[in-house]
């Protein structure tokens, strides 16, 4: 009956159906929630498209990337400027001279580099093994204690000790009063939400909700010749190996009679003493004007199975576990592992996006 059957109507799933589509082919897409668009989906309060799971700015170099999901909604002038809280006071990020100017009074680029240097020296790291000693490597105690350091222990639920190098590493660095968290050229998100940019993706597509794929794999499955799984690549394997880890995220909405909140979409709680890692108020992802505001305070926490996976832990062990998987997941003809949970790789929105068109063009080869 169908071409491709694909599980997931989050991004790669939804760019995927599209391609296919577009190329004569017939899909027919399932997902087990109640929408689509997977965690990229935003639900209207009030007027106000809400991230429901949690924060999504879209950014790229990528001018084809940029152009390929312009070509479904236009996209905003949103720059992703974060704020952080730290016993009172406000902190500009990414680390910028803002930070520096917030940090220690400092004006000019040479007085924060003759400190951050100092610090660095002082601390003795020749290379660093872990999170803790790479990011005192980068930026200094002062800002690794106040801004780096509990925030992490929080939102990873690991000391810093105990976590690999290459999470900070992505982490920008200005000496420069610029407060745009990305470096890309292109940034921005959905006018009308990310809800609006997966409906254009699978506008006359077939798809079908509340289906769960492993209550009735075989049967999904002889209705297809190919199956593209965007789920967890370990359950596809119903967990025989051994079960990856994730960090898990919870949250709490709040819609407040009052027109601005906190005047910034997104302000991370870096203390420890207070248990979420951060508050979004989501009018300002859009320049709302809307006469009330919805915040949500977000929550890290573990993953158990019957919560949603959002980070992967890519730590030793679980690496090799989720080798042995796909080196599974390469012999099963006529299956497609494609995403974050079925590559189990943390990927940026335009990173999906672009998996899922290289994916599409090698099936139409």
């Amino acid at each position: 009956m169908y071409d491709y059957l694909i599980v997931g109507s989050g991004l790669f799933g939804a760019v995927f159906a599209r391609q296919m589509t577009d190329a004569g082919k017939k899909c027919l897409v399932i997902d087990k929630r109640t929408h689509i668009g997977g965690n990229v989906y935003t639900q209207n309060i009030d007027g106000i498209n809400v991230h429901k799971y949690g924060a999504h700015i879209f950014h790229t170099n990528d001018k084809e990337i940029w152009n390929y999901v312009n070509s479904f909604v236009e996209f905003n002038r949103y720059t992703n400027s974060p704020l952080a809280h730290f016993k009172g006071k406000l902190f500009n990020l990414p680390f910028n001279m803002n930070t520096f100017y917030q940090m220690w009074g400092v004006t000019k680029p040479e007085e924060a580099r003759e400190i951050i240097d100092r610090q660095i020296k002082e601390a003795g790291i020749s290379t660093p093994t872990n999170l803790e000693e790479q990011a005192i490597s980068m930026v200094g105690t002062d800002i690794f204690n106040v801004l780096i350091k509990e925030y992490t222990e929080k939102q990873w639920g690991r000391l810093c000790k105990d976590l690999p190098t290459f999470i900070i590493k992505r982490l920008p660095i200005r000496f420069t009063f610029d407060n745009n968290y990305f470096n890309d050229k292109y940034q921005g998100i959905p006018i009308g939400g990310y809800t609006k940019l997966v409906e254009g993706l699978l506008a006359d597509i077939e798809v079908r909700l509340e289906v769960d794929y492993f209550n009735q794999k075989d049967a999904l499955n002889s209705i297809a010749k190919k199956v593209v799984f965007t789920g967890k690549l370990d359950e596809y394997f119903n967990y025989d190996l051994g079960y990856l880890e994730y960090r898990s995220l919870r949250f709490e909405t709040e819609c407040l009679p009052i027109p601005n909140f906190q005047g910034n979409a997104v302000v991370n709680y870096t203390e420890k003493d207070i248990p979420f890692t951060r508050i979004l108020e989501h009018k300002h992802f859009e320049f709302g004007t809307q006469p009330s505001t919805v915040i949500t305070r977000e929550y890290s926490q573990e993953w158990t199975v019957k919560n949603e996976p959002y980070y992967p832990i890519n730590d030793e062990k679980n690496e090799k576990l989720a080798n042995a998987y796909k080196k599974r997941a390469k012999e099963i003809p006529n299956v497609i592992f494609g995403g974050r949970l079925a590559e189990y790789r943390y990927y940026d929105m335009h990173q999906i996006v672009g998996q899922a068109l290289k994916t599409a063009r090698e099936q139409n080869q």
